[in-house]
């Protein structure tokens, strides 16, 4: 079912979309580009469970692996964000070997796990085959943004389960004393970027980052992370109208957008 598993197997990298509106049809639109995958983010987007339902109906028209943030490690959440049809979960805040088993446990069925059953809808799109293969298809996606994440960066990638190491680059730069941002060029930040990448290869695990443009996703993609997010719903919407504005005003006055 999941084809960024079979990408990632022939060390090839994967580009991610960023959905943060709740609206199936900006959903349908974005998936129509040529994504590997697009996530769905119930963290800081604008969405529900509702909202994000339609949104997944509105992905699998398509090829587009969908994902989904949920806004905090809570088991029953992660659990709907399954049983709605993702193919995996990005949870926020992971700090310590503890809360990345916990999110593992979440996201597999038992023996490996304890997610609760009940695929209704994974089952009626993705077909009876679903149950065998969900525990290795289901990506569990933990989020490095924190110092206490790097301090134990080791053990946490150790968790036997875990698929993907996903840098938050805005949390980590606030919580290491620096302004929050995409694309940073602080050489400390920069340096634990390298940190995970290398560390995350040592445990078979896949490096991921959210980058604000594709010149930054290409040199992450240089530095070794294999999935890369490149903007949002939101930023592609809020640069078209600036440029625009722009063009005709001759003015570099409409700000800056939100990624």
């Amino acid at each position: 079912m999941n084809r960024l598993n079979k990408t990632w197997a022939e060390t090839r990298t994967t580009v991610n979309g960023w959905l943060m509106l709740p609206c199936a049809v900006s959903a349908e639109a974005m998936a129509a580009h040529g994504w590997d995958s697009l996530t769905i983010d119930m963290q800081h987007g604008l969405i529900g469970y509702s909202e994000m339902l339609r949104m997944l109906s509105a992905i699998d028209r398509t090829q587009v692996v969908p994902l989904v943030r949920v806004p905090s490690l809570e088991s029953g959440i992660i659990g709907k964000a399954l049983d709605a049809g993702a193919l995996g979960v990005i949870c926020p805040m992971i700090n310590t070997a503890q809360q990345a088993a916990a999110f593992v446990r979440a996201m597999r069925y038992a023996p490996q796990g304890g997610r609760s059953f009940g695929p209704v809808r994974p089952v009626m799109r993705y077909g009876s085959g679903y149950v065998a293969s969900a525990n290795e298809d289901c990506l569990a996606i933990a989020q490095v943004e924190t110092a206490e994440a790097l301090r134990n960066l080791e053990s946490i990638l150790a968790v036997d389960g875990l698929d993907v190491a996903y840098v938050g680059p805005s949390d980590l730069a606030l919580d290491m004393g620096y302004t929050p941002a995409f694309d940073t060029e602080e050489p400390e930040l920069l340096a634990a970027f390298e940190q995970i990448v290398e560390t995350a290869n040592r445990h078979g695990v896949v490096a991921a980052m959210h980058c604000g443009s594709p010149a930054y996703a290409r040199r992450m993609s240089e530095m070794g992370f294999r999935f890369l997010t490149i903007g949002s719903d939101v930023g592609f919407l809020l640069d078209g109208a600036a440029r625009s504005l722009q063009a005709f005003h001759g003015s570099d006055e409409m700000g800056k957008s939100f990624r």
